[in-house]
């Protein structure tokens, strides 16, 4: 068997050096995988080294299968043979293999069960209870998120206790020991705990400590870079007096500090390892010379990095195309209809396109852009726009205020926000109703009266009850976008769902996004009507599919061609760079990086002179990545106004309405139609689709044909 062949002069020099630390500073789409299980099987069929002696570490599971498979091609071996196989996978589930064989030595019993995120804010929630703690003052998710942060910076309880200084913090470490006691009472592990008690098991027991590190001769760790506190000290604990490790990654894609990802670990490990040797991957086999050169000048703004350039064999091919766009329902409809027109001249498949974005909320337009040119579609990663938690409750609330005998409106939010109404309070009121011939809101308002419940959910569902009435007598008069806005102030419904977690701010940004798109319409029933439609469309096609996804969920992916939508300041980078240290804006550019290099052949770019973004026209300048970029982009923009660094003085709206019935128009959502009639600034318009909509002029922005 020869290992080398195949492989290029780097590569192939990072096979053979086979004792003493080993940093493969390996570049996207530079073959990594393919070195590392090539250096793996060279060390097994060469240097004689038993496969069991071999830890493989990997930050996914799909990455441990792909390199087992590989792995047993090469040697010509079942890659399920565990018998004959590096011990592979992640840190997690190598560390759940540890403690199983001997975890005893500090307490932790083999027959551990491991609780998910769902069980860890279940237990946490019993904790709040025991200790009389409101999920009004602080939530569940909150604390699992506060207590999963200390956990990976290795804070014990005690240690969080005694740094904590303000209410919430001292909240959460009372809640965080009561947690730790009820969980090992259960016998059970969470997934921070997994890594933990890894850690405390190779730590504080010299035995087991000696017995690992005589066992493993040479330990490999994928994507070093995204090593947190907890994973980085395994490591160390790990390593012989031999130091036969070997890291790989790629400091330039690190895009997960949220996460606890220290990329300064990859940057350190020459100092944590002296003497360590450093082979660069820069030949890169994925993307065109010109989608590189543009990515390097980017990244090559960053100040903490190391020092590497990607090359290809491949070519220049096309220069990086640079689009912008009046606002952001014209860059969904570019975006759509070049995808649509290369797939008709079967120049494409579907499936050749991906889109990124930098948060969920911007998904929202190119659905809706998707869905009206048939082009199918997949979200990895996330939910279609209409199926998210917090815009299916908002549509559920406005629901129930248009009809109010709607069950299934009033089910879903009868306790959103948490309001304290237990599961058999909520049967007897609906039995109650249902005989009473009363809709639900006036039911709600009786419901006191009449002693069908009492205690708290009395009182709840009472105030639940004024809430809606005061709403349902401002549904006429209001506009869609304003009654959603009472809506939220009303039921507290925009606090509760910043719970502190990661998610929280695509949560507040879907419901911008919600709100922007209300501000197309003038009244609650079509509003109602074009949501209803959008999100039952059936987007299935056959098995063709472009993919939408965030920047974050894109990495370890590509695509033959790739568009990044949404490149604004305040977007991407995002708007927290603006309050922060560089240290964000450098991760918001790796972030950039990762997303320009997960394309193969062509790679698009688009920014919007105005979007909506929390029912407010914003008009942010182009990013300043694209400057970054170079020489390597062919921008196309609108005639008027040039976009570049572009903020206006005035709004792009005129306050006039300038239309007559009888005027043609076209909107970038619906198509062409004609003015029917004239309430103010609300235009009822026929389409040449069939529909018939009555929009608000100051936000469709109709084009006068």
């Amino acid at each position: 068997m020869n290992v080398l062949e195949g492989l290029n002069p780097a590569q192939a020099e990072a096979v053979q050096v086979t004792t003493g630390p080993l940093l493969l500073l390996a570049g996207a789409g530079s073959g990594k995988t393919k070195t590392v299980t090539h250096r793996i099987a060279h060390l097994i069929a060469h240097e004689q080294v038993w496969p069991s002696q071999i830890l493989a570490v990997t930050f996914t599971n799909k990455a441990a299968k792909e390199m087992r498979e590989r792995l047993g091609r090469l040697i010509g071996e079942d890659g399920e043979r565990r018998d004959f196989m590096p011990w592979m996978g992640t840190f997690h589930s190598i560390c759940v293999r540890l403690l199983r064989m001997d975890g005893a030595a500090i307490g932790v019993t083999r027959n551990f069960v491991i609780y998910d995120e769902d069980d860890r804010q279940s237990l946490v929630k019993q904790a709040m209870k025991q200790l009389a703690i409101g999920d009004r003052d602080i939530k569940a998710s909150q604390v699992s998120s506060a207590i999963s942060q200390a956990k990976n910076n290795l804070q014990t309880p005690e240690e969080l206790a005694a740094s904590a200084h303000y209410p919430f913090q001292k909240a959460v470490a009372q809640i965080f020991v009561r947690y730790e006691e009820m969980r090992k009472a259960a016998g059970a592990l969470d997934f921070d705990d997994l890594l933990i008690e890894g850690v405390r098991l190779i730590r504080d027991s010299k035995e087991v400590r000696d017995k690992w590190r005589t066992h493993f001769k040479h330990i490999f760790i994928d994507e070093y870079q995204d090593t947190n506190a907890a994973q980085y000290q395994l490591v160390k604990l790990l390593v012989n007096d031999q130091q036969n490790i070997c890291v790989v990654g790629d400091d330039w894609q690190s895009i997960y500090s949220w996460r606890g990802a220290d990329f300064t670990n990859i940057l350190n490990f020459e100092r944590d390892f002296p003497g360590a040797k450093v082979v660069k991957l820069e030949q890169n086999y994925r993307s065109t010379g010109n989608i590189l050169e543009a990515a390097h000048n980017v990244i090559s703004k960053n100040t903490q990095r190391t020092d590497k350039k990607l090359w290809t064999a491949e070519g220049p091919g096309s220069p990086v195309q640079v689009h912008g766009a009046y606002d952001e329902a014209e860059e969904a409809r570019m975006v759509a209809e070049r995808i649509a027109a290369q797939v008709m001249i079967a120049a494409r498949k579907y499936s050749d396109f991906a889109i990124l974005y930098r948060t969920n909320a911007l998904s929202y337009t190119l659905e809706r852009a998707f869905l009206q040119l048939r082009v199918p579609y997949q979200i990895v990663g996330g939910v279609r726009f209409y199926d998210r938690k917090e815009v299916k409750d908002v549509i559920a609330y406005l629901r129930l205020l248009y009809q109010p005998n709607d069950r299934m409106s009033f089910t879903r939010i009868a306790n959103v926000p948490g309001r304290g109404v237990g599961a058999t309070s909520l049967e007897k009121f609906l039995n109650w109703q249902s005989n009473s011939g009363l809709d639900i809101i006036t039911a709600l308002e009786r419901s006191g009266q009449e002693g069908i419940i009492s205690g708290k959910a009395k009182q709840s569902l009472g105030a639940l009850g004024a809430i809606l009435r005061k709403l349902q007598e401002q549904v006429e008069e209001l506009t869609p976008t304003e009654l959603i806005e009472r809506l939220l102030k009303a039921t507290g419904y925009r606090e509760y769902i910043q719970d502190g977690t990661p998610q929280a701010e695509d949560r507040e940004a879907n419901l911008g996004s919600l709100l922007s798109d209300a501000q197309n319409y003038a009244a609650l029933p079509d509003f109602l009507e074009e949501v209803a439609l959008m999100s039952s469309v059936d987007t299935m096609g056959d098995g063709q599919k472009v993919t939408l996804m965030t920047l974050h969920a894109a990495k370890g992916l590509e695509f033959p061609v790739v568009f990044i939508v949404g490149m604004e300041e305040g977007i991407l980078p995002h708007a927290r760079v603006f309050e922060s240290g560089p240290a964000e804006l450098e991760e918001e550019r790796r972030l950039c990086y990762v997303g320009m290099t997960r394309a193969r052949q062509e790679l698009h770019i688009s920014y919007a002179y105005s979007r909506l973004q929390f029912g407010q026209r914003s008009y942010n300048p182009a990013s300043r990545f694209i400057t970054d970029m170079g020489d390597q982009i062919a921008a196309t923009m609108p005639d008027a106004p040039q976009m570049m660094g572009f903020t206006p003085d005035e709004p792009f709206y005129s306050e006039e309405l300038g239309f007559d019935i009888g005027d043609l128009v076209y909107s970038s959502v619906f198509g062409d139609g004609e003015i029917i009639d004239i309430d103010g600034m609300a235009v009822t318009v026929a389409f040449r689709s069939g529909q018939t909509k009555k929009l608000n002029a100051e936000y469709a922005r109709l084009e006068k044909r």
